[in-house]
């Protein structure tokens, strides 16, 4: 007779994912705040290495242009919705969701940096924003996991107004940043879709016996 682990093992653990998600998007906000506290708005960092489009040097400003804002308005609008998605995605792993970010960060920069207006200056986390958005949305269909279906369209419900920031009709607001942030958020959830564990087939030897149903 075998026995799986214990229900009070798996809440330990349920428990302990949550923290560990929570602690680490708590800690990336401060980062934020932080680089804006440093830099001020408009600052001298986030005007070096902003997205400038279709630059060659300026590919490799794709990763810090996500931490970088321009003014405090700017970070706070990000940082209640980074927190929420963030944690939603984390706590199922913090490697995953670092590959996950690491693709949304990419398509959306490169997105930002092929179709942004000749010279902008691009910057901010609400490219993570509508890419953990997308990722979460589509998560649970692509995994068929009932919960993460039931998250996403919770998210849905409660943050989908945020889906007109992809539209070009604010000025001053990357659309472009958001649009490729989402399609990135959504490549992310096919990329690092999780494999469901392959059934245990016993087997009987040949000419004998098959296994004990009590062992």
């Amino acid at each position: 007779m075998a026995y799986g682990p214990g229900g009070a093992d798996q809440r330990g653990t349920r428990r302990a994912r949550a923290v560990t998600a929570a602690t680490f998007m708590l800690s990336w906000v401060a980062l934020l705040w932080l680089l804006e506290a440093i830099d001020g708005p408009n600052g001298p960092i986030v005007r070096e290495y902003g997205i400038e489009p279709r630059q060659l040097d300026e590919i490799p400003d794709i990763f810090p242009a996500a931490f970088l804002h321009f003014g405090w308005d700017h970070v706070m609008a990000n940082t209640l919705p980074l927190l929420v998605f963030g944690f939603l995605a984390a706590v199922r792993g913090i490697g995953r969701f670092l590959g996950v970010v690491l693709v949304v960060i990419t398509v959306s920069g490169l997105g930002v940096w092929l179709t942004a207006p000749d010279g902008s200056n691009t910057a901010g986390a609400s490219g993570v924003v509508f890419g953990l958005f997308g990722y979460l949305l589509v998560r649970g269909f692509v995994e068929r996991d009932a919960l993460d279906i039931t998250v996403g369209i919770t998210v849905l419900l409660l943050y989908g107004s945020i889906l007109w920031g992809v539209l070009p009709t604010t000025p001053g607001i990357s659309w472009q940043g958001h649009l490729f942030g989402l399609i990135g958020g959504v490549l992310a959830a096919f990329w690092f879709r999780r494999t469901p564990p392959r059934p245990r087939v016993r087997r009987t030897p040949p000419g004998g016996i098959g296994p004990s149903p009590w062992s």
